[in-house]
Protein backbone atom coordinates (compact mmCIF):
# COMPACT_ATOMS: atom_id res chain seq x y z
CA UNK A 1 0.00 0.00 0.00
CA UNK A 2 1.20 3.39 -1.12
CA UNK A 3 2.04 5.75 2.23
CA UNK A 4 0.90 9.64 1.91
CA UNK A 5 4.70 10.48 1.07
CA UNK A 6 4.90 8.06 -2.09
CA UNK A 7 0.94 9.04 -3.76
CA UNK A 8 1.87 12.88 -4.61
CA UNK A 9 5.05 11.57 -6.18
CA UNK A 10 3.58 8.59 -8.24
CA UNK A 11 0.77 11.52 -9.57
CA UNK A 12 3.86 13.56 -10.20
CA UNK A 13 5.03 11.52 -12.75
CA UNK A 14 1.49 10.32 -13.83
CA UNK A 15 0.85 13.55 -15.14
CA UNK A 16 4.78 13.74 -16.39
CA UNK A 17 4.29 10.25 -18.14
CA UNK A 18 0.95 12.48 -20.05
CA UNK A 19 2.55 15.81 -20.96
CA UNK A 20 5.61 13.65 -22.57
CA UNK A 21 3.12 11.07 -24.62
CA UNK A 22 1.17 14.38 -25.70
CA UNK A 23 4.46 16.32 -26.96
CA UNK A 24 5.52 12.94 -28.88
CA UNK A 25 2.13 11.75 -29.92
CA UNK A 26 1.10 15.12 -31.43
CA UNK A 27 4.63 15.34 -33.06
CA UNK A 28 4.97 11.82 -34.77
CA UNK A 29 1.90 10.37 -34.57
CA UNK A 30 0.21 7.20 -33.04
CA UNK A 31 2.30 4.41 -34.63
CA UNK A 32 5.56 6.57 -34.95
CA UNK A 33 5.16 7.77 -31.31
CA UNK A 34 8.54 5.52 -29.34
CA UNK A 35 7.43 4.70 -25.61
CA UNK A 36 11.07 5.03 -25.32
CA UNK A 37 11.07 9.31 -26.29
CA UNK A 38 7.96 8.96 -23.83
CA UNK A 39 10.18 7.72 -20.97
CA UNK A 40 13.38 10.52 -22.10
CA UNK A 41 10.91 13.05 -21.98
CA UNK A 42 9.06 12.76 -18.93
CA UNK A 43 12.29 11.96 -16.89
CA UNK A 44 11.43 8.17 -16.31
CA UNK A 45 12.49 4.27 -17.15
CA UNK A 46 10.04 2.30 -20.09
CA UNK A 47 9.56 0.63 -16.88
CA UNK A 48 7.82 3.07 -14.64
CA UNK A 49 5.85 3.86 -18.18
CA UNK A 50 4.55 0.75 -18.65
CA UNK A 51 3.57 0.47 -14.89
CA UNK A 52 1.93 3.44 -14.73
CA UNK A 53 -0.11 2.96 -18.15
CA UNK A 54 0.33 -0.84 -19.14
CA UNK A 55 0.69 0.01 -22.99
CA UNK A 56 1.12 1.81 -26.03
CA UNK A 57 -2.70 2.41 -26.42
CA UNK A 58 -3.90 2.40 -23.05
CA UNK A 59 -1.56 5.77 -22.97
CA UNK A 60 -2.54 6.81 -25.83
CA UNK A 61 -6.54 6.17 -24.73
CA UNK A 62 -5.95 7.96 -21.14
CA UNK A 63 -3.86 10.86 -22.55
CA UNK A 64 -7.28 11.58 -25.36
CA UNK A 65 -9.31 10.95 -22.04
CA UNK A 66 -7.61 13.82 -19.83
CA UNK A 67 -6.76 16.29 -22.96
CA UNK A 68 -10.88 15.90 -23.99
CA UNK A 69 -11.74 16.54 -20.11
CA UNK A 70 -10.15 19.50 -20.13
CA UNK A 71 -11.32 21.10 -22.76
CA UNK A 72 -14.68 20.12 -21.70
CA UNK A 73 -14.10 21.46 -18.27
CA UNK A 74 -13.44 24.78 -19.40
CA UNK A 75 -17.19 24.80 -20.65
CA UNK A 76 -18.48 23.50 -17.38
CA UNK A 77 -21.19 20.95 -17.96
CA UNK A 78 -23.24 20.61 -15.26
CA UNK A 79 -26.81 20.73 -15.40
CA UNK A 80 -27.54 24.79 -14.25
CA UNK A 81 -31.29 26.36 -14.90
CA UNK A 82 -30.05 29.52 -12.84
CA UNK A 83 -29.72 32.76 -15.53
CA UNK A 84 -31.70 33.87 -18.14
CA UNK A 85 -31.41 30.87 -21.20
CA UNK A 86 -30.47 32.52 -24.37
CA UNK A 87 -26.96 34.01 -22.13
CA UNK A 88 -26.55 31.11 -20.63
CA UNK A 89 -26.13 29.01 -24.08
CA UNK A 90 -24.32 31.57 -25.74
CA UNK A 91 -21.98 31.15 -22.70
CA UNK A 92 -21.93 28.12 -23.22
CA UNK A 93 -21.43 27.81 -26.68
CA UNK A 94 -18.37 30.05 -26.60
CA UNK A 95 -16.90 27.84 -24.51
CA UNK A 96 -17.07 24.63 -25.94
CA UNK A 97 -15.49 26.75 -29.12
CA UNK A 98 -12.61 28.16 -27.44
CA UNK A 99 -12.02 24.51 -25.89
CA UNK A 100 -11.95 22.44 -29.04
CA UNK A 101 -10.92 25.05 -31.58
CA UNK A 102 -7.00 24.63 -30.34
CA UNK A 103 -4.43 23.41 -32.38
CA UNK A 104 -3.73 20.93 -30.05
CA UNK A 105 -7.13 19.47 -29.55
CA UNK A 106 -7.31 20.01 -33.41
CA UNK A 107 -4.45 17.76 -33.83
CA UNK A 108 -5.34 14.98 -31.64
CA UNK A 109 -8.83 14.91 -33.59
CA UNK A 110 -6.90 14.27 -36.75
CA UNK A 111 -4.62 11.94 -34.74
CA UNK A 112 -7.49 9.93 -33.47
CA UNK A 113 -9.12 10.26 -37.01
CA UNK A 114 -6.95 8.96 -38.60
CA UNK A 115 -6.23 5.70 -36.24
CA UNK A 116 -10.07 4.77 -36.03
CA UNK A 117 -10.05 1.81 -38.00
CA UNK A 118 -6.81 0.28 -36.91
CA UNK A 119 -7.79 1.25 -33.10
CA UNK A 120 -11.23 1.56 -32.38
CA UNK A 121 -10.60 2.28 -28.83
CA UNK A 122 -8.88 5.48 -29.61
CA UNK A 123 -12.18 6.86 -31.18
CA UNK A 124 -14.53 5.72 -29.04
CA UNK A 125 -12.26 7.42 -26.24
CA UNK A 126 -12.61 10.96 -27.89
CA UNK A 127 -16.14 10.15 -28.67
CA UNK A 128 -16.99 9.50 -24.88
CA UNK A 129 -14.82 12.38 -23.40
CA UNK A 130 -16.07 14.78 -26.19
CA UNK A 131 -18.80 15.45 -28.17
CA UNK A 132 -21.19 12.65 -26.54
CA UNK A 133 -19.89 14.61 -23.12
CA UNK A 134 -20.47 17.71 -24.26
CA UNK A 135 -24.25 16.76 -25.56
CA UNK A 136 -25.19 15.06 -22.02
CA UNK A 137 -24.61 18.05 -20.30
CA UNK A 138 -26.59 20.19 -22.64
CA UNK A 139 -29.34 17.43 -22.20
CA UNK A 140 -29.34 17.97 -18.82
CA UNK A 141 -29.37 21.86 -18.78
CA UNK A 142 -32.04 21.50 -21.36
CA UNK A 143 -34.12 18.85 -19.42
CA UNK A 144 -33.53 21.74 -16.09
CA UNK A 145 -35.11 24.35 -18.27
CA UNK A 146 -37.90 22.35 -19.44
CA UNK A 147 -38.61 21.20 -15.82
CA UNK A 148 -38.40 24.79 -14.80
CA UNK A 149 -40.98 26.22 -17.03
CA UNK A 150 -38.15 28.36 -19.13
CA UNK A 151 -38.22 25.98 -21.97
CA UNK A 152 -41.38 24.16 -23.95
CA UNK A 153 -41.00 20.54 -23.44
CA UNK A 154 -39.56 18.94 -26.00
CA UNK A 155 -36.95 16.00 -27.14
CA UNK A 156 -34.12 17.14 -24.94
CA UNK A 157 -31.52 14.20 -25.73
CA UNK A 158 -32.35 15.03 -30.11
CA UNK A 159 -32.12 18.98 -29.68
CA UNK A 160 -28.85 18.25 -27.38
CA UNK A 161 -27.59 16.33 -30.33
CA UNK A 162 -29.07 19.38 -32.94
CA UNK A 163 -27.45 21.73 -30.62
CA UNK A 164 -23.90 20.19 -30.67
CA UNK A 165 -23.87 20.49 -34.31
CA UNK A 166 -24.84 23.94 -34.79
CA UNK A 167 -22.63 25.47 -32.64
CA UNK A 168 -19.67 23.08 -33.79
CA UNK A 169 -20.71 21.32 -37.22
CA UNK A 170 -19.38 24.53 -39.88
CA UNK A 171 -16.39 25.61 -37.26
CA UNK A 172 -14.44 22.10 -36.74
CA UNK A 173 -15.19 20.86 -40.00
CA UNK A 174 -13.39 23.90 -41.27
CA UNK A 175 -10.65 24.22 -38.80
CA UNK A 176 -10.15 20.32 -39.54
CA UNK A 177 -10.13 20.22 -43.06
CA UNK A 178 -8.54 23.55 -44.08
CA UNK A 179 -6.18 23.52 -41.08
CA UNK A 180 -4.86 26.17 -38.10
CA UNK A 181 -5.35 28.88 -40.59
CA UNK A 182 -9.50 28.28 -40.60
CA UNK A 183 -9.64 28.76 -36.71
CA UNK A 184 -11.64 31.16 -36.35
CA UNK A 185 -11.09 34.53 -34.05
CA UNK A 186 -12.75 35.04 -30.62
CA UNK A 187 -14.95 38.21 -32.64
CA UNK A 188 -15.84 35.13 -35.16
CA UNK A 189 -16.33 32.72 -32.61
CA UNK A 190 -18.94 34.76 -30.50
CA UNK A 191 -20.60 35.59 -33.26
CA UNK A 192 -20.99 32.22 -34.20
CA UNK A 193 -22.18 31.13 -30.77
CA UNK A 194 -25.08 33.99 -30.98
CA UNK A 195 -26.38 32.96 -34.07
CA UNK A 196 -26.48 29.37 -33.18
CA UNK A 197 -28.42 29.80 -30.39
CA UNK A 198 -30.53 32.31 -31.85
CA UNK A 199 -31.50 29.08 -34.61
CA UNK A 200 -31.51 26.64 -31.75
CA UNK A 201 -34.41 28.51 -29.85
CA UNK A 202 -36.25 29.28 -33.07
CA UNK A 203 -36.27 26.00 -33.56
CA UNK A 204 -37.87 24.83 -29.93
CA UNK A 205 -40.31 28.01 -30.47
CA UNK A 206 -38.50 29.99 -27.87
CA UNK A 207 -37.55 32.57 -29.36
Amino acid sequence: MSTVAEQPRSARIHAAILAAAEDVFLRDGYVGASMDEVARLAGASKQTVYRHFGSKERLFVELVSSMTDAAGDAAGHEADASGEVETVLVALASAMLDGVLTPRILRLRRLVIGEANRFPELGRALHAHGPARAIAGVERRLRAWVDAGLLPEHDTAAAARHWNWLVMGGPLNDAMLLGDDAIPGAAERRAHAEAAVAAFLRSLGAR
